[in-house]
């Protein structure tokens, strides 16, 4: 009973669910808090104080620089942190991002010019290119695709919440004790913590992803089947699915183009927002306060956005964030207090936060996991490359014409580009609500199927999981299901505990157990379709064995 207890346990942890993985989810969301305080105590006070580091008033493309070594950089790590994790796994490259930001309040604290700031910059691309990658593809490595919208809401919450208390408190700190200083005890504080958490608290998530792959290729995915995109190699190479997600599919290069629309935006909400509240009067505090409202209705609001997306598809609300997003930077130039760009900032983060996690769910619902990470770090790529093209294009437009107000203007017209050309070019990607073409076979319904149950009394251990399974399948298929109670014990043959379909036991593919993808196979060789209930119901009967001590 050890070793059926032991090959048990090891199935279950690989079973996909908030619920059965919630430990790990959350320690996932707490490095992803983690990981935006990083970033976020650079977007108040090293903007407002960029003077202080040699940049001349005026010099917005010069301004812009630390913003385009970071795109640049963390655009090519996110394809290169999706490339690795799934040869050396998600964890490594998670501490190889931390690693890589333990510079950064160094060269920040004694950063004679801004060069140095650019540079800084570089260590922080690798650090969230590395780190934040795999926060998001861990989760959606843990978690079922109907829940897919709420997973990468809670890590883009977190992410983005922290961002704004990033930004808030440096900018306190910063009066309290000086911006180098505060920068530099701030991040070294934050660095260490989210390293060592990392190390000691955080799973390897990549075999979920391996089962998830397996279940594919064998027939025994239980739930709505994905629209994968057909003619793709088995395990794509580089190229091949660089190309794929950048150009080839017409709804992947859609979701890459809203990416790279979405962080014009928001280099111009990083750099030239506060440089415009300033020009208007107000200080560094009050600027810290409408970033951070800016930051934190984008994190919390996708606690929502992620699970509607879950309800209603993915596409409306991501062309419904770029036209809202939009219409909340072109009125920032139309207004003139601080109440007024406090509400501009509600309107921006309630419409970053109706894109930005599903845009990510989007393009993982369709991803097959043998090459998931990869296509999120293609679409990473892209989209982090927006912060680098931003800050070009739009430090140009606001020095040839000596406003930034003609930024906000150029920002708010591309976003409703953006969002016509995804409306036009991208399909529904939900796969409840836009599932992969079945055939004719998949929708046949066997006209007979006989579940029998040998069992000893009272059912307990595999003759309770078995027992279960039978009830599931009566329940949800109509099947009939016959108990049948015996004191001889021949597991798998004529005895107790046994599970026959059609007159024939089931096999464990282990050779130990029975497990849901074994039924699920079976079910599909009869030319049965497997519901998403259905398989859920026979997980349960697993998770409820493991929970009674099986």
């Amino acid at each position: 009973m050890t070793k059926q207890t032991h090959t048990l346990a090891a199935e279950a942890v690989y079973i996909r669910g908030i619920r059965a993985n919630l430990h790990q989810f959350i320690q996932q969301a707490i490095q992803v808090f983690f990981i935006g305080l990083v970033i976020g105590m650079e977007r108040n006070v090293l903007p407002v104080l960029s003077q202080d580091f040699g940049v001349p008033k005026g010099s917005f493309l010069f301004l812009m620089s630390f913003v385009v070594s970071f795109g640049f950089v963390k655009g090519i790590l996110n394809f290169i942190a999706g490339r690795l994790s799934e040869r050396i796994g998600r964890k490594k490259v998670l501490l190889l991002g931390w690693v890589a930001a333990i510079p950064i309040p160094f060269m920040i604290l004694y950063a004679p010019s801004w060069g140095w700031i650019v540079a800084a910059n570089i260590f922080l691309g690798i650090n969230q290119g590395f780190a934040w990658s795999m926060t998001v593809t861990s989760k959606v490595d843990i978690t079922r695709a109907d829940q897919r919208g709420f997973a990468t809401g809670v890590n883009e919450f977190a992410g983005y919440a922290a961002v704004g208390i990033g930004g808030l408190v440096t900018g306190y700190l910063a009066v309290l004790y000086g911006p180098r200083e505060a920068l530099f005890g701030f991040g070294l504080s934050v660095i260490v913590t989210g390293l060592l958490t990392a190390f000691f608290f955080i799973k390897e998530t990549l075999p979920w992803a391996k089962v998830e792959s397996k279940e594919h290729s064998s027939g025994s995915y239980v739930g709505h089947k994905p629209r994968f995109p057909k003619g793709v190699s088995a395990h794509p190479g580089t190229w091949e699915i660089f190309t794929l997600v950048s150009f080839r599919h017409p709804t992947l290069n859609a979701l890459c183009q809203a990416g790279v629309t979405n962080k014009i935006a928001d280099a111009l909400l990083w750099v030239l927002f506060p440089v415009f509240l300033h020009n208007q009067g107000l200080n560094i505090v009050q600027i810290g306060w409408i970033t951070a409202i800016y930051g934190m209705v984008w994190g919390a609001a996708q606690l929502l956005t992620g699970a509607l997306s879950d309800a209603i598809g993915r596409k409306k609300p991501i062309i419904g964030g770029l036209w809202l997003l939009g219409i909340g930077i072109a009125a920032v130039p139309l207004v003139h207090d601080m109440t007024a760009w406090a509400i501009c900032a509600v309107i921006m983060g309630v419409g970053m936060a109706l894109l930005y996690p599903n845009l990510i769910a989007a393009l993982a619902d369709i991803s097959h996991p043998n090459w998931r990470s990869s296509a999120l770090g293609t679409y990473r790529y892209w989209r982090d490359t927006g912060y680098a093209i931003g800050a070009i294009v739009l430090g140009l437009v606001a020095q040839w014409t000596s406003s930034i107000e003609n930024a906000f203007w150029f920002t708010a017209i591309i976003l409703g580009v953006s969002g016509v050309y995804l409306a036009l070019r991208a399909e529904e990607t939900h796969p409840r609500i836009n599932p992969a073409d079945l055939s004719p076979a998949q929708n046949v319904t066997s006209p007979t199927l006989d579940v029998r149950v040998i069992s000893q009394t009272p059912p307990g251990g595999r003759c309770g999981l078995y027992t279960g399974y039978g009830q599931a399948l009566a329940q949800h298929l109509g099947v009939r299901f016959q108990l049948d109670i015996s004191t001889e014990r021949d597991a798998h043959g004529h005895g107790f505990p046994s599970i026959w379909i059609n007159g024939s036991p089931l096999r464990p593919s282990d050779g130990v157990i029975v497990m849901p993808e074994d039924i699920v196979g079976v079910l599909v060789a009869n030319k049965i379709k497997v519901s998403n209930d259905l398989g859920l119901a026979l997980i349960a009967e697993v998770n409820r064995m493991l929970h009674e001590g099986g």
